[in-house]
């Protein structure tokens, strides 16, 4: 099943990229395509420790089962003082 990632910030940043298509198995949860991300993409590993997620604009968890056309957002800590 396809879903859309959407990166921001760092994630931006690192993959060069605003949002990409992954191709991954029906039931796949967030934590699978995490773990995909974090293989393609190493320098990712600090900043996804401190991330929260989002599928479909709601916050959801990496247990999160992910379904056709969902799209995925890593929310990266955001810093201020």
């Amino acid at each position: 099943m396809k879903i859309r990632i959407r990166y921001f910030a760092s994630f931006h940043e690192i993959t060069g990229l605003n949002e990409e298509i992954l191709v991954v198995q029906e039931g796949a949860l967030v934590s699978d395509v995490r773990a995909l991300l974090l293989a393609r993409y190493p320098r990712l590993q600090p900043i996804m420790e401190r991330s929260l997620c989002a599928v479909n604009q709601s916050y959801a968890s990496v247990e999160t089962t992910l379904h056709e056309n969902d799209e995925l957002v890593f929310i990266p800590p955001m810093g201020g003082g």
